[in-house]
């Protein structure tokens, strides 16, 4: 089907609004493209639901985490759907299905082996464009061994600074979270 120049967002995006996606299964749009990524396994969904925890215990209630909520870069055309963001809550009063990456607190990433690549590059790029404040990229098939990467500071779409560190050793995050992330219970895949 040709699309009109110039409406292949706006196409893009009605399509993905319309989708339905299998249970479990997530569409991102990159590229020009929309593309399935499939449901995460159970160490992915451990790590993920560590995170949430812990950053649930030390923000305030108009501040939330959310999994799985479509979050649009909107200066480069893609939409990705993080494996957490963190957002005040009334940034999503008036919207549909995503909402704008340039409005997150926190945008954070669980690497799977068929997604890994993708996370280390696109979307460390594309969220420093946004710009997100902070990404924080849990790399389980890290080369060097698992490892946690938060990187923040972005500026003309990179991030000025990444402060990696590997599982078992706690993550400082900064305000408005100002917590130790620890890292010790997170499974790592071989």
């Amino acid at each position: 089907m040709s699309v009109e120049p110039g409406r292949q967002w706006d196409y893009l995006l009605n399509t993905w609004l319309e989708l339905d996606v299998p249970e479990g299964w997530r569409a991102e749009i990159d590229e020009g493209e929309i593309r399935l990524v499939p449901p995460p396994n159970v160490g992915h969904n451990v790590i993920a639901g560590e995170v949430h925890r812990a950053l649930l215990e030390c923000l305030p209630r108009e501040v939330g985490v959310y999994q799985t909520l479509g979050t649009e870069i909107v200066p480069l055309e893609k939409l990705y759907v993080p494996d957490l963001v963190v957002v005040d809550k009334t940034r999503l009063v008036a919207q549909e299905a995503s909402i704008d990456a340039a409005g997150l607190l926190m945008a954070v990433e669980i690497t799977s082996k068929r997604t890994a690549r993708l996370d280390r590059t696109k979307k460390l790029w594309a969220y420093g464009h946004a710009p997100v404040p902070l990404f924080l990229l849990v790399d389980r098939f890290d080369e060097e061994g698992p490892t946690v990467t938060l990187f923040s500071e972005p500026d003309q779409g990179r991030y000025q600074r990444g402060v990696r560190t590997p599982f078992g050793q706690p993550v400082e995050l900064p305000e408005p979270f100002a917590i130790a992330l620890a890292t010790e219970g997170f499974p790592a895949d071989k």
